[in-house]
């Protein structure tokens, strides 16, 4: 038997997932690793975290799988996106910890960029919006502030990586230093319409050529890992940024198919084929996953604090022990009592773009109970992405009437039935939730012949439930218009 192994490298933890033909798991491994804030609104992790989580559960997940490294025919990897790396060419150590897409450090100075007109510049070039949350601005923000770093890089001795190069630079031990367009186009350096790294961008943030990884199609052959890192020289054949990754496990691809994944936070892509769609509402334009072509475009809106509100409850509240306590919480009540949570908590992302924005609970009266903030914190993801849902059909020019959900966020019940409510839309959720993962398998597998089409993964797929509204459409648009009130007090703070 054969099988593929994906490497799923998400904000919080780490997961290796060995599929089988049929694209059933066959063995799991998970493993959260710290994170770390340094001040207000930034966010780090250890790199050192992130490559030992991922060995660690790369082992773990085989032996749990009763699987030999031999008998893995090619690696997938997806990961978080944005999230940024500086390592030394020869040694592998970085020169800073990963500072992680959630962080606010550079908001700042991409403000002055804004006022001094450098949007349309960027947007035409790239598809995103000016914003903090993408990897050039902390690449530069990490050239001017670790002592020595600019000189090292314009000498050509320091490599800039997203999550999944670094992650295969240390598999191959050094032998790989590539990206492909996905995670590339999520930089704000690719243009997205040549398929290049643009010079006019790399001299407006001043940040050298010979830093930036190869870029390729998600379904390649990027090299192998090396047999003293994964026990045999396996094909890494699959590369993709988690959302996107989300978008092609759900199959979503044809043109008009909707997927929103429900992990820390929250990301509704819509597959728009060969046409760039231009966003008016707040949304951004960005590149899917395909094998050995060209990529496809898609849609995509991005909301900061989906699942991650949940580990705040947990985390820093303390009122609930796990996140699976949050559907019976929130059933056992009729309602929020007019409770509102904006999990605004590091500034709000599409299609508001407002880092300023801070968290704020409304509508808390003496009858509010911890339950009624349960339930408000898990109705708090569903809104966001609705609002998310809203912008793109104004976008696209379509209404979307099917909503293809994964993510660990997914699995709560209560969340799918109000999300189905609050967007007045079908929920279908699979039945394998965590679909991310399962897209880099099925890029890797369709690049090694593993599988010999999509049509062919199709008739393996599974539906898990799909959810319908039931809620009438008065007490839908008062929830509305409650939730767009908490919204503007949030963005008061």
């Amino acid at each position: 038997m054969e099988y593929i192994l994906s490497l799923d490298q998400g904000t919080t933890s780490s997961r290796a997932i060995v599929f089988d033909k049929s694209g059933n798991t066959v063995g799991m491994a998970q493993q959260e690793y710290p994170q770390i804030y340094p001040k207000q609104g930034w966010v780090e992790h250890d790199p050192k975290d992130i490559i030992g989580s991922i060995v660690g559960v790369y082992a773990e997940a085989l032996i749990r799988a009763n699987v030999l490294p031999t008998q893995i025919c090619a690696i997938g990897i997806t990961n978080q996106r944005e999230t940024t790396l500086v390592w030394d060419k020869v040694t592998g150590k970085p020169v800073y910890n990963a500072i992680v897409w959630q962080c606010r450090r550079t908001a700042e100075y991409c403000n002055e960029l804004i006022s001094q007109g450098y949007s349309d510049l960027i947007y035409k070039k790239t598809g995103l919006v000016l914003d903090a949350y993408f990897s050039a601005t902390k690449i530069k923000w990490i050239l001017d502030n670790i002592e020595g770093a600019r000189e090292r890089a314009e000498r050509g001795e320091l490599l800039f990586g997203t999550v999944d190069t670094f992650i295969m630079w240390h598999l191959s031990r050094g032998e790989i230093f590539a990206t492909d367009y996905t995670n590339a186009s999520r930089t704000m350096l690719f243009n997205i319409h040549t398929l290049c790294w643009d010079e006019e961008l790399l001299n407006l943030f001043n940040i050298p050529r010979t830093m930036l990884p190869r870029v390729y199609p998600s379904g390649y052959n990027f090299g192998k890992a090396a047999a003293t890192v994964c026990g045999a020289q396996i094909p890494i054949c699959g590369v993709v940024g988690d959302q996107q990754a989300a978008l092609f496990g759900q199959l979503c691809v044809k043109k008009g198919e909707v997927k929103n994944t429900y992990g820390t936070g929250c990301f509704l892509l819509m597959n728009t084929g060969d046409k760039a769609v231009q966003s008016k509402n707040g949304l951004v334009t960005t590149l899917g996953a395909s094998v050995n072509g060209a990529p496809p475009y898609v849609l995509e809106g991005s909301v900061f604090i989906g699942g991650a509100v949940v580990q705040w409850l947990r985390d820093e509240l303390k009122i609930i022990s796990s996140a699976k306590q949050t559907e019976d919480i929130a059933n056992s009540v009729e309602s929020s009592g007019g409770v509102f949570v904006v999990p605004a908590f590091t500034g709000l992302g599409a299609p508001y773009w407002d880092a300023d924005a801070r968290g704020t609970i409304c509508g808390i009266t003496r009858g509010s109970k911890m339950e009624h903030i349960v339930r408000a914190s898990l109705e708090s993801i569903a809104y966001q992405v609705n609002d998310l849902i809203v912008a793109m059909e104004k976008d696209a020019g379509v209404k979307v009437t099917r909503l293809a959900v994964d993510g660990g966020a997914s699995a709560n019940n209560f969340l799918m039935s109000f999300q189905a409510d609050i967007s007045n839309l079908t929920v279908v959720r699979p039945s394998a939730i965590e679909v991310t993962a399962l897209g880099a398998a099925y890029l890797a597998g369709l690049t090694v012949g593993y599988w010999q089409s999509v049509e062919e993964i199709k008739k393996e797929a599974k539906t898990s439930q799909s959810f319908n509204p039931t809620m009438q459409e008065e007490t839908r648009q008062t929830l509305l218009k409650g939730w767009d009130l908490a919204l503007r007090r949030a963005r008061l703070i």
